[in-house]
C-alpha cells in the first residue's frame, strides 16, 4: 500500500565514519566502498518500488545527498539521541513503517513486502540478525508505547531486550539474516558471490550487492 514507509536509516558515507569496526580489519576505503555500494542498491530497489514510499534518514544532521547516488528519495535527518531515540522518531513520522539499515546484503524487496503483510495481523515485526540484533523493525499504528528503552545496542542483546519491550503486543518475525560488522561477515559474502570480498566495487559490477 502507497500509504506504507520504508526508512532507509544510514551514516554518511564518508572515509572514516562508516563501517568503523569493518574498516579496522579491511581498512577505511574498502569499508566505504562497501558502505556505499550498499546504499546504493537499496536507493534503487527500495526507492523505486511503487508498494511503499521511501525516504533516507541520514546522520549527521548536516550531511547533505551523497556525491554519486541519484537523488530518488526524500532525505530527513536522524536527529539527537541514542540509536533508539532516533528510530523511534522516525517510525512516528508514520502510521505504518518499517525501518531497515544498509548493511545486510541479502535485504530485499520481498522482505519489505514479508514485513508490511506481518503488520496485517501484528503490531510490531522484526528481522533478527545472526548477531541477536535486527535488520528490521516496523509498527502499525498501535504500537508498544516505549520498545526502544533501555535496549543494550551493539550486543547480541538487542532484539531480546526489545522484544521484552513489546510483551503483551503481538509480534512477528521474519527470516534470520546477517549483517556484515567486521571481515569475516564480508568473507562470507565473497563466498557467496564467488568474488574477493574486499573488491566490493567488483561485487556491485556483478549485481552481487
Amino acid at each position: 500500500m502507497r500509504g506504507d514507509t520504508v526508512i532507509l536509516f544510514a551514516r554518511a558515507p564518508r572515509l572514516g565514519t562508516v563501517k568503523r569496526r569493518l574498516a579496522r580489519e579491511v581498512g577505511a576505503m574498502a569499508a566505504l566502498r562497501f558502505h556505499r555500494a550498499q546504499l546504493r542498491r537499496l536507493l534503487r530497489l527500495l526507492g523505486r518500488d511503487r508498494r511503499w514510499r521511501c525516504e533516507l534518514a541520514m546522520t549527521p544532521d548536516r550531511a547533505r545527498w551523497p556525491t554519486g547516488l541519484a537523488r530518488a528519495v526524500p532525505m530527513r535527518p536522524q536527529g539527537r539521541g541514542d540509536l533508539g531515540q532516533r528510530m523511534g522518531r522516525a517510525l512516528a513520522r508514520h502510521r505504518r513503517a518499517v525501518l531497515v539499515g544498509c548493511d545486510i546484503p541479502q535485504l530485499g524487496p520481498a522482505d519489505i513486502a514479508a514485513a508490511f503483510r506481518a503488520l496485517g495481523r501484528a503490531r510490531a515485526v522484526f528481522g533478527p540478525a545472526e548477531d541477536g540484533g535486527y535488520w528490521l523493525v516496523g509498527f502499525g499504528p498501535r504500537r508498544p508505547p516505549a520498545p526502544f528503552a533501555a535496549v543494550r545496542w551493539s550486543s547480541e542483546h538487542a532484539l531480546a531486550d526489545t522484544l521484552r519491550n513489546c510483551a503483551g503486543h503481538p509480534v512477528a518475525l521474519l527470516r534470520r539474516l546477517r549483517d556484515v560488522d567486521d571481515a569475516a561477515g564480508l568473507r562470507a559474502l565473497g563466498r557467496a558471490s564467488g568474488a574477493d570480498p574486499v573488491q566490493v566495487d567488483t561485487l556491485e559490477r556483478t549485481k552481487m550487492l
